[in-house]
């Protein structure tokens, strides 16, 4: 299976790197990172910078397609190479996939009009105005298109995504391979668990972790 991760400047690194750790141990298994061009891209962070194989017009296909997203998603919103480019691969497609943000890359290329998706907790709010339904799961599935909500959730969608493609017992090797059994040591993972303060902490800082603040005021 050929699995294509687009990548952009100011992208969130496990969104990219948590999905390819899986998928990449599938035997058989081809992941790629491409980019407007080949060569560096750096995260949102700006101290981990990934390698991109190929330039995105050297791309024509794919059997999935897995979109990361990260603060530099929300420049690309109305690029139209890029939506384009979403729009040709995903007729091309097995799977249409995206951890956190990238989901509101794939809404407005207009392949979830319709359609059930998650995102990032502090942006679901952008999903229904982009023509997606809004939905509340971890690993959100519709047809082809599977959706992960924020960042590490990309981890559980490339496992669900191996179970479907390459059959659970490769999945099962894959997690156990990777020793994934998550024992958070706290209770913060959701909005509906953290601490009320940490939780308006957050979504005063939602415009630079999503990347709509004004660009004078980012920070990262």
């Amino acid at each position: 299976m050929r699995t294509v991760i687009p990548l952009f400047d100011r992208f969130t690194g496990l969104d990219a790197v948590g999905p390819y750790e899986m998928l990449a141990a599938v035997p058989g298994a081809e992941v790629v990172f491409a980019a407007a061009e080949a060569g560096p891209v750096r995260s949102d962070t700006g101290f981990l910078t990934l390698h991109a194989e190929l330039p995105l017009r050297a791309v024509t296909s794919a059997d999935l397609l897995l979109v990361p997203g990260g603060p530099g998603q929300a420049a690309r919103m109305a690029y139209r190479p890029l939506l384009d480019w979403l729009r040709a691969i995903d007729a091309t497609t097995t799977w249409t996939a995206s951890v956190c943000t990238g989901s509101l890359l794939l809404a407005a290329a207009g392949l979830l009009t319709g359609r059930r998706a998650t995102t990032h907790w502090l942006a679901k709010d952008q999903l229904a105005p982009l023509g997606a339904v809004p939905a509340a799961e971890r690993v959100v599935f519709d047809g082809k298109y599977a959706t992960a909500a924020g960042v590490s959730a990309g981890i559980d969608l490339a496992l669900h995504l191996i179970g479907r493609t390459a059959g659970h017992e490769i999945a099962r090797a894959v997690q156990l391979g990777t020793e994934y059994a998550p024992e958070p040591p706290y209770a913060a993972g959701t909005p509906e668990t953290a601490p009320p303060a940490l939780v308006t902490a957050l979504r005063a800082r939602r415009g630079t972790i999503l990347g709509t603040a004004d660009p004078a005021h980012r920070t990262g």
